[in-house]
């Protein structure tokens, strides 16, 4: 456990000092806004406020974003030869993926904590249901920290930043969009085991709606933990070559 939290806090620390990590904040929360004062004046106070309205859309941006958090994680170490002098420290591989992991999605955390300036304001202007507000955060936490092990996977894999960024892109919209893939097979039971890997389905049909399913839970955490597992893999074979 001490050796994650020494690679937590380094890497949590590495996003404070990188200008992206400042980028990714400003751009968030400036789409966040106009997504929120659209939302507001279509509404003209004739309808109810949506406080998953704003989430909905930071998901759907969660896919471009991602990636550019977990670039870096292990294309940088591996580019540098930093990744060769961190292994051969008393440190685990297992730890080294943990702590990675672990820092980038404290990181989202603070965005998704940034974004919480938008349902103040709406707490005061209209109070919306507040049920729908928690399930869409966690729904999104979850979706983050799914989305961020998938990102780090293709991070690891290689030594440049921008390949990285650019895999770990289409991973995620392949994942997004495997519902719509799903609509176009004939085969029933083929449609609907793609369709279960959608992260639409699994956030937008369910936490988005004020729906916490056991089922959804456990595809993310699923996720996160078969992706980490096979980055920890992939760290590992590198000891051999």
């Amino acid at each position: 456990m001490r050796s994650i939290w020494i690679i937590f806090k380094r890497e949590l620390a590495a996003y404070f000092t990188s200008p992206i990590a400042y980028f990714v904040a400003f751009a968030v929360l400036l789409l966040c806004g106009i997504v929120f004062s659209n939302d507001l004046a279509a509404r003209n106070g004739s309808q109810a406020t949506d406080g998953a309205v704003v989430l909905v859309y930071l998901s759907q941006m969660s896919i471009f974003f991602i990636p550019l958090i977990t670039m870096r994680l292990f294309a940088e170490e591996n580019r540098e030869g930093t990744m060769e002098l961190l292994m051969t420290l008393p440190v685990k591989d297992n730890a080294i993926v943990f702590g990675k992991f672990l820092g980038a999605w404290a990181y989202y955390t603070v965005l998704l904590l940034l974004t919480l300036v938008f349902q103040a304001l709406l707490i005061w202007l209209s109070p919306p249901d507040l049920g729908t507000v928690i399930a869409s955060y966690l729904g999104l936490w979850l979706f983050g920290g799914a989305a961020i092990a998938v990102g780090m996977l293709f991070s690891a894999l290689n030594e440049n930043q921008i390949v990285a960024a650019f895999l770990g892109l289409a991973a995620l919209l392949l994942l997004w969009q495997a519902d719509v893939v799903g609509t176009v097979l004939s085969n029933r039971g083929l449609a609907e085991f793609i369709r279960g890997f959608s992260f639409q389905s699994n956030y937008i049909y369910s936490f988005a709606l004020g729906l916490v399913r056991l089922d959804h839970v456990v595809f993310f955490v699923g996720v996160i933990a078969s992706m980490n597992f096979i980055t920890v893999q992939i760290v590992e074979s590198r000891r051999w070559r």
